[in-house]
């Protein structure tokens, strides 16, 4: 019985494994076209312009209506980083890196204890997802040609 529990779970993370590994190629094919890159920088700066994102922020901000404990929405400053940096660099290192520095900054130096650090980065995760889905009806919907 926990061998096939414990085979399951290496089943899940090998998945996850390749999954990463599709997706990382994937991405590296479409960074390394300037126009796809140009194309998409564009339609994500119109993204952050559109009413639609507005409700997204909204959706975090009314979580914490004591101003002492607003989340600073730090996944809109990761997400604007990540298309900032797209502006100097399209390596994927690069990116991952610059998303990486977010994580230090916003997630993981905050957190004083490994709870807080749980709370924080499953807080982060959430929000994060949501505002990628949001992001992603959006291109898809609005913006076909930026979401290729």
């Amino acid at each position: 019985s926990s061998s096939l529990t414990e085979v399951k779970e290496f089943v899940k993370r090998l998945r996850r494994q390749t999954d990463l590994c599709n997706m990382t190629k994937t991405v590296r094919a479409l960074l390394s076209n300037t126009t796809t890159v140009t194309v998409l920088r564009s339609g994500l700066h119109a993204v952050f312009s559109e009413q639609s994102l507005h409700v997204t922020k909204n959706l975090f901000r009314d979580k914490f209506r004591n101003p002492k404990k607003r989340q600073k929405n730090i996944q809109f400053k990761c997400l604007k980083n990540l298309i900032s940096s797209l502006t100097s660099s399209t390596d994927i290192r690069d990116l991952l890196s610059c998303f990486s520095s977010d994580l230090q900054t916003f997630v993981i130096k905050p957190s004083r204890t490994k709870e807080a650090f749980k709370k924080q980065a499953s807080d982060f995760m959430l929000k994060w997802n949501l505002l990628l889905s949001t992001v992603g009806k959006i291109l898809t919907i609005n913006r076909t040609d930026s979401f290729g």
